[in-house]
């Protein structure tokens, strides 16, 4: 029988607006208006401080990535530096990861939809389940085009954002908020109107707006020219974050003080209804539901390459290995699928905090995904000196930087367990890692029994 494998069809084109679609999402258009009503104007500097941190996560993995042309995913490089164990639990945490971020998307479309429809929100997320289930399972290459016209999307609402705010800020133009101004980012409570403790309980929903960013470590095993089109998606990050982070904020807060925004709607809304654009709510509607499936999109993607690498690695069901003729891992999307809208029931039993533990329970897990990178570059230095000395793309500040993120991250989980939204998913959140532990265990004792078997 033919072996088949999974086709490098993504172009640079492609790998660069997975990693801005990745990013670029519900944490933006929808969480940023809790965020600024936790931290007011200093929301800003949460948003550069999470960026610059992962940059050097970035960096440290596309060395890893570059360092060895067999790795294939995250899993790979865990198993190497950090044993069999981290390497077990890392990949499926990863897996959830995205499921947990998929649910949180899907749910969201049901919601979007039925702000133009009065039909059950779960028929419109059934729909477009379906739909892109069905473009996933064709080929690599489509999943790249979605992924590349929902991301201009996103990006064309924020350049217009700015351009608009940009011109406004010059004319000196006037709203039903006030005066368009750069003195409405300290006019009103100053720069950290909630002291230090709000600044601080916004980086949790600041950290699930960057959930994503490393999808380009999935990606790579697709990506037609690794060496290429790896290091140019990752050096790109800063700037991305300088102007669809940074930017948008600024200037979303001259348009409109944080004082005239209100955590439960997108704060993207309210700017461009007081910028004048006729049905601005029905516009900015349409880019957040287009934002919400291009996300659960690159779930879908993401979250069936890892059961595929996965089951490759002998840590997953062989059924996940299996290809179609599109060279499409289609059992592991099936299976993720299935979850993902069985997850999506939640929302029926916890229909006011679904939405928060999920994306919360994901930005957790995130972290711990994010660390394991840093963990597995300190040790790739200290035990491969030789591959350190060769690489064409060495991590800057290393191991300085490695450790000063992770000390950011471990300060942001204690945080969040004096934040009453966040603190149950907090506490729930290490059962996965308990029973993750406890399969692996049982796996390792199963092994080793069928070898004495095989032995005897």
């Amino acid at each position: 029988m033919e072996q088949r494998e999974l086709k490098r069809d993504l172009s640079n084109r492609h790998v660069q607006l997975i990693a801005i679609g990745g990013t670029i999402g519900t944490g933006l258009f929808l969480g940023s208006g809790k965020a600024i009503q936790l931290a007011g104007p200093s929301i800003i500097f949460a948003y550069l401080i999470v960026g610059i941190a992962l940059f050097f996560v970035m960096r440290a993995l596309g060395e890893l990535l570059l360092s060895k042309a067999g790795y294939q995913s995250l899993t790979d490089i865990a198993k190497e530096y950090l044993g069999a164990s981290a390497a077990f639990v890392t990949g499926w945490t990863y897996w959830f990861c995205w499921i947990m971020t998929a649910m949180a998307d899907v749910i969201a479309v049901g919601v979007y939809v039925n702000y133009w429809f009065d039909i059950p929100q779960w028929i419109p997320a059934l729909i477009c389940v379906i739909i892109l289930l069905g473009f996933n399972l064709l080929t690599v290459k489509l999943f790249g085009e979605m992924e590349f016209w929902f991301a201009l999307i996103k990006v064309m609402t924020i350049l217009a954002l700015i351009v608009a705010g940009v011109v406004m800020l010059v004319i000196g133009f006037k709203t039903d908020a006030g005066a368009v101004s750069m003195t409405n980012l300290w006019e009103h409570g100053g720069l950290f109107p909630n002291g230090v403790s709000g600044f601080l309980l916004s980086f949790q929903m600041v950290i699930f707006a960057y959930v994503g960013v490393e999808l380009v470590a999935v990606s790579a095993a697709e990506t037609s020219d690794p060496k290429k089109n790896i290091p140019s998606a990752i050096n790109k990050i800063p700037l991305r974050i300088l102007f669809f982070y940074v930017g948008a904020l600024i200037v979303l807060l001259c348009i409109n003080p944080w004082t005239g925004l209100n955590a439960a709607e997108s704060p993207f809304v309210k700017t461009f209804s007081l910028i004048g654009i006729p049905l601005a709510a029905g516009i900015i509607n349409f880019v957040v539901l287009t934002s919400a499936a291009s996300a659960f999109n690159s779930g879908m993607f993401s979250t069936s390459r890892i059961l595929y690498n996965l089951s490759n690695t002998k840590q997953g069901p062989s059924i996940f290995a299996r290809l179609n003729k599109n060279h499409v891992p289609s059992n592991g999307l099936f299976i993720s699928t299935l979850v993902i809208s069985a997850g999506a029931l939640l929302s029926k039993l916890l229909p006011e905090q679904a939405f928060g533990i999920v994306t919360t329970i994901s930005a957790i897990c995130f972290i711990w995904v994010w660390g394991v990178i840093l963990i597995c570059h300190i040790k790739y230095k200290k035990t491969r000196r030789d591959l350190h000395l060769k690489s064409t793309f060495k991590a800057p500040f290393t191991p300085f930087i490695n450790y000063a993120v992770l000390t950011m991250f471990a300060v942001i989980l204690v945080i969040m367990l004096f934040s009453e939204a966040a603190r149950p998913a907090l506490l729930l959140t290490p059962l996965w890692f308990i029973l993750l532990f406890t399969l692996y265990g049982m796996r390792r004792k199963k092994e080793k029994h069928q070898g004495l078997m095989h032995q005897s």
